[in-house]
């Protein structure tokens, strides 16, 4: 058995602390109507998860991962 050439996975990133994602920590809408503050989590915790996924050898690969900022209200969500 080959090696294959190419592997592929999905990484979903939510709350990621950016210039758009500034609005989430003074308060964002949430399913109840109500307006809450979300936490968010460092850039560079996102940019280590897709190191991760990038140095992983090629008979290896992570098919699906979410990295989000701890206390998300939702998975997925952001």
């Amino acid at each position: 058995r080959g090696v294959p050439g190419i592997a592929c996975g999905q990484i979903d990133i939510g709350n990621a602390a950016t210039d758009m994602t500034k609005q989430l920590e003074v308060g964002a809408l949430q399913a109840d109507g109500s307006v809450l503050a979300e936490p968010t989590m460092s850039v560079d915790d996102v940019a280590d998860a897709v190191l991760y996924m990038v140095e992983l050898p090629l008979n290896a690969n992570v098919l699906s991962m979410t990295v989000m900022a701890s206390g998300m209200p939702f998975v997925g969500r952001g």
